[in-house]
């Protein structure tokens, strides 16, 4: 990797073609832009300062095939927008000059003439049609929707010659060029560089690494069919969800579990070492090419062969938005969808994309569902480290477990904090004792609710993003609530208010003034306009008995986590 301070005399030398992507997103800047560009440039010409115009990442394409018309092909990894803005704005300032011998001398290739910066898909026609101009004057028709030619136009509308030398602008204007080899790693890179502009994703990596204009049909056949049918598809793939510290479009989580698909089949022999390298997601599209380079013999057709189908598969799996529908009573994708987006537990999305592909037989598959979801909830409610999950769930595609009675003893001879089920004693203990998150609380009591919850109930039963998290004794119970016989029993009740026995799932969170009041108006609440427990927690069966105690007390908790316990044991069963 070289990094220098570039002219635009230097980057363009009439014999390289710089080529965007050919599926790089399109060009979006827009009036805002052009307004500063434009007045950047005219301060600069009138002072004669220099003006920094950004960082060009420039990547060399390999070896020149015999006969190009050009000596040499760099990939514009980075600097798309600035550079296409900088180019239709010389080529307008050439032609109000009178001088459009001087744009085609610079910005074509000297031997068959054609443009040196070579747009991807999005942009090619708008783009060329703006270099191709010949009059002075805004370019109409059909095109004229483009952001490229509309930028054409607002340059054409608002360059003053008298405010622009030609040879000031491109004298002063200076970029910093980043020059990467081959086989540098250019997403690591980019991603240093975050400050510059918006992250590639790994799928926008992917997609230009395995299409270009040569190969159009397999990505209309392929890509397109999955990814971007229309509006509803791509607003899918591009969802972002919650993983770990981190958040991801879809899109990208899919191919992080169609990875773990391929990397755990046996028949590619992939090291372990390399998987360990291969699990990194910051560079999963360098990890995709590796893979395909090392172990397919640079097929990439290895892994496109099942990319759509997996794709649709996985979007009819995944669907965030079961959070806000009624979940079945039963063990179900629908569940674990709650379990995977409600519970931000998506290191279960490959496993289970490798479940669905393998197992045909729906009832097999639910009951599956129902002991990932039985291990998680019951390691949940312990409080057990999640921090191996990225490591046991895929251990299970490269065991190839897709029977429940295998993927019981998998799990059941698991040892160590890290993986082991806890046991029915310790299930009780976390009922009793645990204290865990209001995330966590909320998917436990609301998965059990669910479970029990009548499907002819007079009260529906929300999705789990409806209802909020109520502790039934306050947290400031020493406001209205019967005061405690010394210190020790005060601190002990601090801690017994926030376990799952005081803790319940409502439709509403309760106003302020009814949260803290006393157990009677905390019930019956104050008011239409200030609704209590019997009002927002109606029809919920995990708490009707609660409802119907006349005091409510340490003694009641530990009952009503008991109850619950006994749902749990016997829902989550392994």
């Amino acid at each position: 990797m070289n990094a220098n301070k570039a002219l635009i005399s230097e980057i363009f030398n009439m014999t390289t073609l710089i080529e965007v992507p050919f599926f790089q997103r399109s060009y979006v800047w827009k009036e805002d832009l052009w307004e500063r560009f434009l007045d950047d440039l005219e301060f600069s010409v009138k002072t004669n300062t220099p003006h920094f115009l950004g960082t060009l990442i420039l990547q060399s394409a390999g070896k020149t095939p015999p006969g190009s018309p050009y000596t040499s092909k760099l990939l514009l990894v980075d600097g798309q927008q600035r550079l296409t803005t900088f180019l239709i704005f010389l080529k307008v300032l050439c032609l109000k000059i009178n001088q459009p011998t001087v744009f085609d001398a610079q910005y074509r290739l000297i031997v068959s003439k054609k443009l040196a910066l070579q747009h991807g898909k999005n942009d090619r026609e708008a783009f060329e049609a703006a270099m191709n101009a010949t009059v002075l004057g805004p370019i109409t028709g059909p095109k004229s929707s483009s952001l490229v030619i509309q930028a054409y136009n607002y340059f054409m509308q608002h360059i003053d010659p008298a405010k622009l030398d030609y040879m000031t602008v491109i004298s002063n204007a200076q970029f910093v060029r980043i020059d990467l080899g081959p086989n540098d790693d250019a997403q690591q890179i980019f991603d240093s560089l975050n400050s510059l502009g918006i992250n590639l994703t790994t799928s926008e990596l992917l997609k230009n690494y395995f299409f270009s204009q040569n190969n159009l049909t397999a990505y209309q056949s392929i890509w397109e069919v999955a990814f971007e049918l229309n509006d509803a598809v791509k607003a899918y793939w591009d969802t972002e969800i919650e993983t770990g510290s981190l958040r991801r479009p879809l899109i990208d989580i899919f191919f992080d579990a169609y990875f773990q698909l391929l990397i755990q089949d046996k028949k590619y022999g992939v090291t372990l070492q390399d998987k360990q390298v291969y699990a990194r997601i910051h560079r999963l599209s360098a990890s995709y090419q590796q893979f395909i380079d090392n172990y397919c013999g640079g097929d990439k057709n290895v892994v496109l062969a099942h990319l759509k189908e997996d794709a649709l598969l996985f979007m009819h799996l995944f669907q965030p938005n079961f959070c806000n529908s009624m979940v079945p009573s039963t063990f179900s994708i629908e569940r674990l969808n709650v379990v995977i987006f409600g519970l931000k537990t998506t290191t279960l999305i490959p496993y289970v994309l490798y479940l669905a592909k393998k197992v045909s037989d729906p009832a097999v598959l639910n009951e599956m569902y129902g002991i990932l979801e039985s291990y998680i909830m019951r390691r949940t409610i312990t409080q057990a480290t999640s921090k191996n999950y990225n490591n046991l769930f895929p251990s299970l595609i490269a065991a190839d477990i897709c029977t429940p009675q295998d993927l019981r003893s998998r799990l059941q001879a698991a040892s160590g904090m890290n993986s082991y089920v806890p046991t029915d004693t310790e299930l009780q203990n976390g009922f009793t004792n645990s204290k865990l998150v209001n995330l966590y609380s909320k998917g436990v009591l609301y998965l059990l609710e669910s479970s029990l919850h009548p499907q002819a109930s007079a009260t529906a039963l929300l999705g789990f993003n409806g209802y909020s998290l109520e502790h039934l004794m306050p947290k400031k119970w020493r406001n209205n609530w019967p005061s405690c016989a010394t210190e020790q029993e005060a601190e002990l009740r601090d801690t017994k208010l926030l376990t799952l026995g005081n803790l319940a799932i409502i439709t509403q969170s309760l106003n302020t003034s009814i949260r803290d009041s006393s157990w009677d108006v905390k019930k019956s609440g104050k008011s239409a306009s200030k609704p209590g427990l019997d009002q927002c927690a109606s029809g919920l069966i995990t708490l009707q008995d609660a409802l119907k105690c006349s005091s409510w007390s340490e003694t009641e908790i530990d009952i009503r986590a008991a109850w619950l316990y006994s749902i749990a044991k016997s829902l989550w069963r392994i």
